[in-house]
């Protein structure tokens, strides 16, 4: 049987290490069959993403790419178009808030703590997918990573909440505009994962063990899911969804209680 995502070329944004959310789909895109370049932000991560390109494969570029600058987003996109030709895939698995921003209560959000998380964490699809979609000529998909505090108070998620809140937002606006060229904008919203962000979240363990407790599934989402869920909305089985944020979570999203 042919792999799924045979022939089709993405660049993955937001791997930082074997414990990302964006390592698990980057991995399970590769194993679909797709061509794959990653990026980093900073020469701390860059040996570590590139050690990790290289169990994808020999010939997996590592580029930088700092999502607040729009001259290194040019440069990536450029970068694609060289080795592949133009691009089907992108993934967006990026989210920052400064660290006093997810401690204490949300009335204490500062304004540049405000301002930091929403650019980081929601503009940046919107400066990605615009820079992306010319090279998406044959159509694409491009998937962001939210979670449950976009819609519900998670508490000490704070800032972080309403910056998923505005990701979710920004692709369904995204979905709209791009539409006509088929290019498709998704969300995950994946329940929680023990990754190196989310251990800088107040009381993290504790909400493993409500998910553990609660969700339908009675446990939490192995990693390999998200990368399953990653290949099936980059691949042509999901040619017709868009604007959509699906849940990945064991079904914790449809408790009431």
């Amino acid at each position: 049987m042919k792999p799924m995502l045979e022939g089709k070329t993405g660049i993955v944004f937001g791997v930082a290490n074997r414990r990302s959310i964006a390592w698990a789909i980057a991995q399970a895109w590769a194993e679909a069959g797709a061509r794959l370049a990653l990026t980093y932000q900073g020469e701390r991560l860059r040996e570590n993403v590139a050690e990790l390109a290289a169990a994808l494969g020999p010939e997996v570029p590592v580029w930088p790419c700092d999502v607040n600058q729009d001259r290194e987003i040019d440069h990536v996109m450029g970068e694609a178009r060289a080795r592949f030709g133009g691009l089907d895939l992108l993934l967006h698995s990026i989210a920052f808030a400064p660290r006093e921003a997810l401690e204490g209560d949300f009335l204490g959000t500062g304004r540049e703590a405000f301002r930091v998380a929403l650019e980081v964490s929601a503009y940046s699809l919107v400066a990605l997918a615009r820079a992306a979609a010319p090279l998406m000529t044959r159509g694409g998909s491009l998937i962001a990573m939210s979670y449950y505090g976009a819609e519900k108070v998670v508490p000490h998620y704070n800032v972080m909440g309403v910056a998923k809140a505005a990701l979710e937002a920004c692709a369904r606006y995204l979905a709209y505009d791009l539409g006509p060229r088929q290019i498709r904008v998704n969300c995950i919203s994946a329940g929680p994962v023990n990754t190196l962000a989310a251990r800088g979240i107040a009381g993290f363990t504790d909400i493993l063990k409500q998910h553990e407790e609660k969700a339908p599934l009675r446990r939490n989402l192995r990693p390999d899911e998200l990368g399953a869920t990653g290949v099936f909305l980059a691949s042509d089985g999901a040619a017709a969804i868009t604007g959509q944020t699906i849940y990945v979570d064991c079904g914790y999203q449809i408790m009431g209680v």
